[in-house]
């Protein structure tokens, strides 16, 4: 910030002008002048000023008629302005503090009034200028410490998430490469979803790692077991998805909404015929869409303790011939589409 105070004095008589200055030299202030309202225009427009002593009686474009054009210009609004005006109609001096004058001296001027007076609004001035600075500083130490906290959390969040999924493939067949592998499937087919952001992206790569978190909460005989379940075993199977739901509904986060969403809804099937509410269609949050086709594609292609690992053709062919009965066929035609990229995430 300049330590200087910049004055311009607007007068149509010259002596004028020269008094004002001389009272004011004493300050060391730096000085421009105009003889109209169209010159003092000019010079606001170009220049940069603390304070206008602004002559009211002009010809062609008086004092308050200049100011009015100064309040329309954002850039000259603010600029503090002191009429200088030899009269004492209380009228004019009335309309311009409601345009927003801080002052007004009469001339013939009396030094010390003009020396404290212009010294007094450069200080305001001045004062109010830092002031603002210092707000949009502080502004902006809040926004950085805002982000700071709010990474912070997130990493602390992600950290959280990392270790359950390690906990998770401690007490199931599932291997961390297998929650990676979801998620970048479930990333790839977001991006080329048209009706989701890249916000969404990052959320159902961040909470697709937790579409099975509630098997930590199924007996060990039943997740391990290496032939068919019973059915009884299965439905016993099917309560991970609400198991999941009752420790994850409780927040208000973003990313645990949708961690919540999808280990909820991801053995839901297009038609109808899923669990755990049997919904339908759209009714299927499309997260819960998306991952329930990276889930079991991944699942198709990798070895299991009940199975073996079916080859690439396999697998594809398996997901074709559910397309609109077990998934949404608008995600199906996507995964197809890009089909060479999902591949080399299956490889991985």
């Amino acid at each position: 910030m300049k330590f200087g105070y910049d004055i311009l004095i607007v007068d149509d008589v010259v002596e004028n002008i020269q008094v004002a200055m001389n009272i004011l030299k004493s300050e060391e202030y730096n000085f421009a002048f105009a003889k109209s309202g169209k010159e003092a225009l000019f010079l606001l427009k170009g220049g940069s000023f603390d304070l206008v002593l602004l002559d009211i009686m002009m010809p062609e474009l008086n004092g308050i008629e200049t100011f009015k054009i100064m309040k329309e210009d954002p850039k000259l609004q603010d600029i503090p302005v002191v009429f200088l005006t030899a009269k004492t109609d209380i009228d004019t001096i009335e309309e311009a503090f409601k345009l927003g004058a801080v002052d007004y001296i009469t001339k013939p001027f009396h030094p010390g009034e003009l020396l404290a007076r212009v010294k007094t609004h450069l200080e305001l001035y001045r004062a109010k200028k830092i002031l603002e600075l210092n707000n949009i500083s502080l502004k902006s130490q809040l926004v950085e410490t805002e982000k700071r906290v709010r990474t912070e959390l997130e990493l602390a969040q992600q950290e959280i998430i990392d270790t359950l999924m390690e906990i998770v493939e401690s007490v199931s067949d599932e291997t961390g490469r297998h929650v990676k592998r979801v998620a970048e499937i479930s990333r790839l087919l977001a991006h080329e979803s048209p009706a989701l952001s890249i916000e969404d992206e990052e959320l159902i790569y961040l909470a697709s790692p937790m579409h099975d978190i509630g098997k930590l909460f199924i007996p060990h005989e039943i997740l391990h077991k290496p032939g068919k379940l019973t059915q009884t075993e299965f439905e016993i199977m099917k309560t991970h998805t609400t198991k999941a739901h009752r420790v994850l509904k409780v927040s208000n986060r973003k990313m645990l909404n949708a961690a919540d969403i999808i280990a909820t809804q991801h053995h839901e099937k297009w038609d109808g015929s899923g669990y755990p509410y049997g919904l339908k269609g759209e009714e299927i949050h499309i997260y819960g869409r998306i991952v329930a086709i990276a889930d079991v594609l991944d699942a198709l292609t990798h070895k299991r303790s009940y199975k073996d690992a079916w080859n690439i053709d396999e697998a594809f062919d398996y997901i074709k011939e559910r397309k609109g009965t077990q998934f949404d066929p608008k995600l199906v035609d996507i995964l197809l589409h890009n089909r060479e990229k999902v591949e080399s995430i299956l490889k991985e």
